[in-house]
């Protein structure tokens, strides 16, 4: 069974930083395609990032570009999503998604999901 267990969400300051992991228990991890999605209170889940098999192809909502990094390790199996410059609209709780075709994690169809981790900025 597949499962994703993110961390390293918590309470910040706007202009702050905070770093999430995400663990995958999957023997495939180094042939999916991870992303981080949010959903802030009343809102729709939204995309936030995404990264190929290998790390080289990495994609970005525009809300985040220029502050967020998303990077993996396939020798730990965990994808991390460092941001900067945070602000209020970042609050959230941040969900990694995990497939073998990184065009489903972008739009939002990948096959398995975390539980997700709070993220909270305050200004």
């Amino acid at each position: 069974q597949v499962q994703l267990v993110e961390s390293g969400g918590g309470l910040v300051q706007a202009g702050g930083s905070l770093r999430l992991s995400c663990a995958a228990s999957i023997r495939t991890f180094g042939n999916s395609g991870m992303g981080w999605f949010r959903q802030a209170p009343g809102k729709e889940r939204e995309f936030v990032a995404a990264i190929s098999r290998s790390g080289v192809r990495t994609f970005y909502a525009d809300s985040v570009k220029g502050r967020f990094t998303i990077s993996r390790d396939n020798g730990k199996d965990t994808v991390y999503l460092q941001m900067d410059s945070l602000i209020p609209e970042d609050t959230g709780v941040y969900y990694c998604a995990l497939d073998g075709n990184i065009n489903d994690v972008v739009r939002g169809f990948s096959e398995y999901w975390g539980q997700g981790t709070q993220v909270t900025v305050s200004s």
